[in-house]
């Protein structure tokens, strides 16, 4: 089957390409370690056209989405204020050369007025949105997992709102930089059962933090816990307090999107809370997403 669009997630950290049929479903995949955080200036094009080679598109339309269209990536593509729809994206799409475009982020009002900002996200909520009718009706909460975690309202197929929580990038600083710095693998359950009990209603993080500590100098717990239930402590800190932000209460059930092993850890953290949940799998999220911008755009073009 023939290829008909070449659709990538560009990263901070990697490139993620897809080459898609007519119909949207993938005919190759392939990772690329040049996220944007590597790129020289007025490199992305050399960079993109090796993507292209390596999967033979180069001569297909292709849609980008994530940090490629920020300040540190290709060309910037402004923010769409929300609420926004997929198309309110489509339209705001910029093409940095011909047939070759990128999906802006979107902002909303934040804490104390602040902006808050997202790129790449949204694509797999609209990709979610996308991929079944019923989505599109109706109010759904979005958590999704990662570096910065984001939890998004979708009422009526529109991202009205969302929120961002730092908890990937705070346990990756204190698991390396602190005090409670340690190599051990988070892989222990019963330790990050204890952080999730040890969060509590999430208020006065700070010194809920230091129980990672006492516990071991004071308690003779092993080091080996520590990423363990700091994870577990982040974890259950962000579920506790995050929700308020957006007007929900902390048992709203929640769609997990995003990568697996992340959203088991999340699912774990949830179920603890008895909050109900379903998980979805963010890479066909973000095919789906960035398939229907390229239907949107080849719909405006016709």
């Amino acid at each position: 089957m023939a290829a008909a669009v070449l659709a990538c997630d560009w990263g901070t950290t990697n490139l993620r390409a897809w080459t898609l049929d007519a119909e949207g479903r993938p005919l190759q995949h392939r990772e690329f370690p040049f996220g944007v955080s590597t790129l020289k200036p007025g490199e992305a094009a050399d960079r993109f056209a090796e993507v292209q080679a390596a999967l033979a598109a180069e001569n297909l339309p292709a849609i980008l989405c994530g940090m490629v269209g920020s300040n540190l990536g290709w060309q910037v593509a402004p923010y769409v204020d929300c609420p926004a729809d997929l198309a309110d994206v489509g339209e705001a799409m910029i093409e940095v050369v011909p047939g070759v475009r990128i999906a802006p982020g979107l902002r909303t009002r934040g804490i104390g007025g602040a902006p808050d900002v997202m790129r790449g996200e949204e694509t797999q909520v609209l990709g979610w949105l996308s991929q079944h009718v019923e989505r599109r009706h109706g109010r759904h909460v979005i958590l999704h997992p990662g570096t910065h975690a984001k939890w998004v309202v979708v009422e009526d197929g529109r991202i009205t709102r969302f929120v961002t929580v730092m908890t990937g990038e705070l346990f990756s600083v204190l698991r390396r930089h602190s005090v409670l710095r340690d190599d051990a693998e988070p892989d222990d359950a019963a330790a990050f059962d204890l952080g999730v009990a040890a969060a509590g209603d999430g208020g006065a993080l700070a010194a809920r933090l230091f129980t990672a500590r006492g516990r071991v100098v004071g308690g003779g717990r092993p080091a080996s816990e520590t990423p363990s239930y700091l994870s577990g402590l982040l974890i259950g800190a962000e579920l506790a307090g995050a929700p308020a932000l957006l007007g929900l209460s902390t048992h709203h059930s929640v769609n997990l999107l995003g990568d697996a092993a992340l959203c088991a850890r999340y699912a774990r953290a949830l179920q603890a809370r008895s909050v109900i949940y379903q998980t979805y799998d963010g890479e066909e999220a973000a095919v789906a997403g960035l398939f229907a911008l390229h239907r949107t755009e080849a719909s405006h073009d016709a």
